[in-house]
């Protein structure tokens, strides 16, 4: 069984372990999506990672659910990016932008022209979103026309073409944690009696035809796809996740994406169902029983072990500690992560951390492979 630190063929990127930094929203964006100037340091701090997928980034101003979140969809964004990519280039590391468009997870308070957020079914989410002016819940959204569900496609498209130029290796494409192309497929807020929505072909439309142009438009192997089963995040709920995920994952099959990432949240059973139907690589973000949040070093070797996963996505590990892979190596310490600081801020909690060489009184830089 393949460890943490064998190599890792993921499409044309040679990772050099197989602990993956999963994507982190950290709200240090400013009122425009511009990534903060920190964040070059942040991720650099982190390039030890096989792979780095940043935190969800909105491919339209449209597709923006919290506030300070950054974007890939205009010119000042893309240039902001780019000083990211070349740190994490220059430190050896690899790093892949996650795409989303958050769907009804939103608020007319984040968009210039106070537009209306958008779903599969005039559904609310039931849930709220911080604001400056105090929590505010989510609207119900407007049902999706054709017209929108082909304008979401050519963001997810644009944004992709958008993250090739900013410098990264890669995007994944977010379809898990109640975001608009998980709203799709889940039959508690997809209603439709159109093509995209009563059949589980019909719920998993709308995803495999972003994948299949995204793919088009850079190449699979640029290409990942998050998902989710069975999480009740942002209101979520599926009937028979098993069944979707199954069908969605074998629709998806045929084209030789880069990777699938699934966040666990179900029991392994239903992890072992998608391990089958998929061919290509998959991470895994290990969490085989709900007592199990969140993921550590020794869930993620379990997971490997366990032959369901080609690679391990760790959160919370890899933002307390930049150096994580040099932390695996050694069995620990390992530094604890200050909620607190989580989202919004500045660089406490950001780029702080010590790593295991600064702390028996070495230098402060994590050390890139």
């Amino acid at each position: 069984m393949p460890g943490f630190f064998e190599p890792l063929t993921v499409g044309k990127l040679e990772l050099p372990n197989r602990l993956v930094m999963a994507p982190m929203t950290r709200n240090r964006a400013n009122d425009a999506g511009v990534i903060s100037p920190a964040a070059a340091e942040y991720y650099a701090q982190r390039a030890s990672a096989g792979l780095i997928i940043t935190e969800a980034t909105q491919i339209s101003e449209l597709g923006q659910g919290y506030v300070l979140t950054p974007g890939l969809h205009t010119d000042e964004q893309v240039a902001a990016w780019r000083p990211v990519t070349e740190a994490v280039h220059a430190q050896s590391g690899r790093i892949v932008a996650q795409l989303v468009h958050c769907g009804r997870i939103g608020h007319p308070s984040l968009y210039s022209d106070g537009a209306h957020p958008v779903g599969p079914s005039p559904i609310a989410s039931g849930e709220q979103m911080f604001t400056p002016d105090g929590m505010l819940d989510h609207p119900t959204p407007r049902e999706m026309t054709l017209d929108d569900i082909r304008g979401v496609v050519e963001d997810f498209v644009s944004g992709a073409r958008n993250a090739i130029d900013a410098g990264f290796d890669g995007v994944e494409l977010h379809a898990a944690n109640g975001f608009l192309l998980h709203q799709f497929l889940a039959d508690g807020c997809n209603r439709r009696t159109d093509g995209y929505g009563g059949s589980v072909e019909g719920r998993i439309r709308l995803t495999v035809e972003v994948v299949a142009a995204v793919a088009e438009a850079i190449g699979p192997e640029r290409v990942g796809v998050r998902l989710s089963p069975g999480i009740t995040f942002n209101g979520i709920s599926e009937s028979d996740p098993a069944e979707s995920y199954t069908a969605l994952v074998r629709a998806l099959a045929p084209t030789p994406l880069a990777y699938l990432h699934v966040f666990e949240i179900l029991t392994r059973d239903v992890t072992r169902l998608i391990r089958a139907a998929w061919p290509g690589v998959l991470i895994l973000c290990a969490h085989p029983t709900p007592e199990s949040f969140p993921g550590t070093p020794e869930i993620g070797a379990g997971a490997l072990a366990d032959g369901v996963a080609d690679a391990v996505a760790l959160a919370e590990m890899w933002l307390a500690n930049p150096d994580l892979v040099a932390r695996v190596r050694a069995g620990g310490p390992y530094n604890v992560a200050d909620k607190a600081t989580f989202y919004g801020g500045d660089h406490r909690g950001y780029t702080d951390y010590p790593t295991l060489e600064a702390a028996r009184g070495g230098g402060t830089v994590a050390a890139a492979n």
